[in-house]
């Protein structure tokens, strides 16, 4: 059953917050299993912890057809009439003594609930999520974050239909028992750690498991299990190393052991998230499980090692200790991300996996703080919480927690987290909490750092630099600002921590020196004020500013770099991050005098001869030994998207064509150094077995780049090149990268090689899912026609979120050429699928959203088109409550 409202849902606000009435110490669950009924039987032990006189406990139906209460019980006597009421949302148990034990049973109807929220049935199995308020759907409950408690769960089913049946914590009993005449499975976990109900996890299904273990710090052997369809245990070896990689390195890096005896860990094709951590139990997409060579590519084999490492992370920040109440969300998965970023980055190249972070948190954190849903990383109120699963909450969170490593140093941060983890065990707490340890540890005053949760939007970084020949002393000028955000105007200045350093005209970086102090060669400015003057001495000529190094804060930054500085960076700095950061400014530049040219009906400006040999010098020096992945990365010419937002407005016709036109310069003009290149990787990677390591993951990354630059340097070679490409590919990297480049063609080869795909890989729903993403983000005319097409091909199904995700928002999302077409066919067809989703999964229906909420960012006609789309969702009957935040204050804005 989907929850639905006919007027506004009400408002949740933080400072409304106030503790549990309640308090329950144990919670014991016997589940009675099977797809068309389950039936839950829950025993509370409960306790006042106030002056309220009822107990109102939190219940929703799974479905239309159930959900209904069989049994109440109050310390083992029914309870009349009388003494409860029950609806949609709630059991109110009237008059409750100061303890006493409750009993509920209610059932089920797993095999109807579409939302995959709660207990549902997925293939032949059955599979739950909790997170933020699933548990409800379950059992009545009092589903807050802050009640904590101990579970038994006793699960019982037919052994040949469901042969495997996991819940949180350590099996403690396992044996057959005659329930109502019948012989039935019956399998006992007891988690010994409290955890609040969005913790909770079952899975009972057919599945087959690969086994390992791991000793830890001190000496406890722990069992591992990955949890899979019989047929996709071979897909599994690189979750299993990236678990084992995640428990090794907690223990090193934050000194986090595991605390339970088994750890495991199952796969799920029907999910709405990336995975969950739940207790000793974390179930996953299989997005995030599977992976082999022939059918994953380098970023799903990292993708999987980094989600992997933040479900187990959790353990610690987000299980052991957990978030009081939703808005202190980023608490838990802001500190997550943090981690799992660290963790990455030590498994591979640091700078590579930096760069990577800071391109998505600008492609989809930064527009989300300009847009009409922007909010803060503690958001001060919601309607829906599932909507706040946001990059706010987790990327901007995961920056803000990094700044307060840069500011205290890596020492003292981790005696803070050391602290916290301590102080907190076991407890519901608060971000105000997470600072107050690191304030402690260091004694600063982070007062006016903490804005960092309570403001929205992105910060405006201003430099300006000023030299002083006579004196030898170079003035760099920081100001900041803060543009007003929906419901909060007034802005006060931020705690920016900026890293920076000086390079000369040929590269060096310079001593600097400061307030009679030697600050050797790279320094942390802090920005507390409007407007700064930070004077350096003793530099001999004017220098070039290295600015917001490693990306130290999460804001923008505007400079007055002439062409000349930028060069300087691209050929020199030692900081990676601005190093291909001058690149892209360079290109940027670039593209956006030839936008404003071609908007004006002019011819745009010839590519500038500097950028050219600029490019041949960066492939020269790959084929010197130069780290390919920087290079890779440094010479990846900012997608339209990028370009858009430097727009008056997102011009993304112009900004294509712009595009197109610079790559073909580019191509034309160092076509000899393309090749060398080519050659040059290909020597690292021909004859050899497919390796997920840092060395030919960037050899196969720079080139998979030149390839698709020679692929422009004429319209009659481009299908011939891709297709040799997509030849001599051994590894679905190189042949993603194929596809992707033929995708964009009409030619009969395009045709061929898709067929070919499908017919390969049609049984495995992964390789489906990259099948239509390559075919949604074409960007050939007819792509809004062909993904209509595919909207009906047999593969396709509404229901499934990987599969919707992969045509739809893959389309809306990942092709703004023809998403913002002129015709609002782009803005009509999402809005369908939108009215679709909502009837029965509206968490994913309102992520869909986002590319409608955009509207602000286009031309007046298309403004009107998406606001039209925006109202047409909310016209509906029966629109949902996830839905209706996001379009209601799409509209507001």
């Amino acid at each position: 059953m989907t929850a639905t409202t006919s007027s506004p849902p009400p408002v949740i606000r933080l400072a409304d917050y106030q503790a549990p009435p309640f308090a329950i110490d144990t919670v014991d669950l016997v589940f009675s299993l099977g797809v068309e009924h389950t039936e839950v039987e829950a025993t509370l032990s409960v306790k006042k912890t106030g002056s309220a006189k009822d107990l109102i406990l939190n219940g929703r139906p799974d479905t239309n057809e159930s959900g209904q209460l069989l049994h109440i019980a109050i310390d083992g006597v029914e309870l009349a009439k009388d003494r409860y009421v029950v609806d949609d949302e709630f059991l109110t148990v009237k008059d409750v003594p100061a303890a006493f034990t409750l009993t509920t049973r209610r059932r089920l109807r797993p095999s109807g609930n579409k939302s995959l929220e709660g207990l549902y049935a997925s293939g032949s199995g059955l599979f739950t999520q909790c997170e933020a308020e699933g548990f409800r759907k379950i059992t009545w409950f009092l589903d807050r974050p802050d009640v904590m408690s101990t579970y038994t769960v006793t699960l019982r089913a037919d052994p040949a239909r469901f042969p495997i049946l996991l819940s949180n914590g350590n099996k403690v009993r396992e044996g057959d028992v005659v329930v109502d005449g019948k012989t039935v499975r019956e399998v006992v976990w007891a988690d010994p750690h409290r955890k609040p109900c969005y913790l909770f996890a079952i899975v009972a299904a057919d599945l087959a498991s690969r086994d390992d273990s791991f000793t830890t710090m001190n000496g406890k052997k722990i069992a591992l299990h990955v949890w899979v369809k019989p047929s996709d245990l071979p897909a599994t070896e690189h979750c299993m190393e990236s678990l084992k990689h995640s428990m090794r390195w907690d223990e090193e890096r934050f000194g986090r052991e595991y605390d339970l005896e088994v750890f495991n860990l199952v796969a799920v094709s029907d999910f709405n998230m990336g995975a969950m951590e739940n207790k000793g139990l974390n179930i996953f997409n299989t997005k995030y499980v599977l992976a082999r060579p022939e059918t994953a590519t380098d970023v799903d084999f990292s993708g999987i090692e980094a989600v992997v490492g933040h479900e187990y992370f959790h353990n610690w920040s987000g299980n052991r200790v957990t978030c009081r109440d939703w808005f202190q969300l980023s608490l838990k998965e802001g500190f997550t991300v943090f981690r799992d970023q660290e963790f990455s980055s030590d498994m591979g190249s640091r700078a590579v996996h930096r760069i990577d972070e800071v391109r998505k948190l600008r492609a989809a954190q930064f527009p989300e703080d300009r847009g009409p849903t922007a909010h803060p990383v503690r958001p001060e109120s919601y309607q829906e919480i599932s909507n706040f699963y946001t990059v706010t909450i987790y990327e901007k969170g995961a920056e803000v927690v990094r700044m307060y490593q840069t500011l205290l140093g890596p020492e003292l941060f981790r005696k803070g987290t050391d602290l916290y983890f301590a102080r907190h065990d076991g407890q519901a707490v608060t971000t105000d909490d997470f600072c107050a340890c690191m304030a402690e540890v260091s004694g600063r005053d982070l007062k006016q750092f903490k804005r960092w949760y309570s403001q929205a939007g992105t910060p405006a970084l201003t430099s300006q630099g000023s030299y002083d020949a006579e004196h030898k002393r170079f003035t760099l000028t920081l100001s900041q600002s803060l543009a007003p955000t929906p419901k909060q105007a007034e802005k006060l200045p931020m705690h920016i921590p900026v890293k920076a350093a000086l390079l000369a005209a040929d590269g060096t970086l310079l001593p600097l020196r400061r307030d009679g102090q030697d600050l050797g060669t790279e320094c942390l400015l802090e920005l507390t004020e409007p407007v700064q003057h930070f004077v350096f001495d003793d530099i001999a000529a004017s220098p070039v500013p290295s600015l917001l190094r490693d990306f130290s804060a999460p804001v923008t930054l505007t400079t007055d770099d002439h062409e000349d500085a930028l060069l300087v960076r691209m050929a020199h700095d030692n900081d990676a991050f601005n190093k291909t950061e001058a690149a892209q400014e360079l290109f940027l530049r670039h593209l956006v005098d030839a936008v404003t040219a071609l908007q004006a009906g002019k011819a745009a400006p010839s590519v500038p001869t500097k950028l050219v040999e600029a490019v041949r010098t960066t492939l020269k020096a790959a084929i010197a030994g130069a780290d390919p992945a920087l290079i890779a990365l440094t010479l990846q010419v900012p997608g339209i998207d990028v370009v858009g937002d430097r727009l008056p407005w997102a011009d993304y016709a112009s900004a294509h064509q712009a595009r197109e036109a610079l790559l073909t310069t580019l191509a034309n003009s160092v076509g000899d150094e393309l090749k060398a290149v080519d050659d040059a990787m290909s020597t690292h990677l021909d004859g050899k077995p497919y390796a997920f390591a840092p060395a030919p993951v960037g050899a196969r990354s720079l080139r998979n780049l030149v390839t698709g630059l020679r692929f422009r340097t004429s319209p009659t070679t481009s299908a011939e090149i891709a297709s040799a490409h997509l030849a001599r590919a051994t590894n679905m990297t190189d042949t993603q990268a194929a596809l992707a480049m033929l995708a964009s063609t009409s030619s009969p080869a395009r045709d061929a090689a898709f067929a070919d795909f499908y017919q390969t890989f049609k049984d495995e729903a992964l390789m489906v899912d990259k099948w239509f993403i390559l075919q949604a983000q074409s960007t050939r005319k007819s792509a809004l026609d062909d993904v209509d097409a595919l909207l009906k091909h047999e593969a396709f199904s509404l229901e499934n979120p990987n599969r919707a995700r992969a045509l739809v928002t893959a389309f809306a999302m990942g092709n703004p050429l023809h998403f913002h077409e002129a015709s609002g066919r782009g803005y009509v067809f999402l809005a369908d699928q939108i009215c679709a989703l909502d009837a029965f999964n509206p968490q994913i229906a309102a992520r869909f959203l986002t590319p409608l909420t955009r509207w602000a960012r286009q031309d007046p006609p298309r403004q009107a088109m998406m606001k039209r789309e925006l109202q047409r969702i909310l016209d509906r009957s029966g629109v949902s409550r996830d839905v209706y935040e996001i379009a209601s204050k799409s509209l507001e804005a």
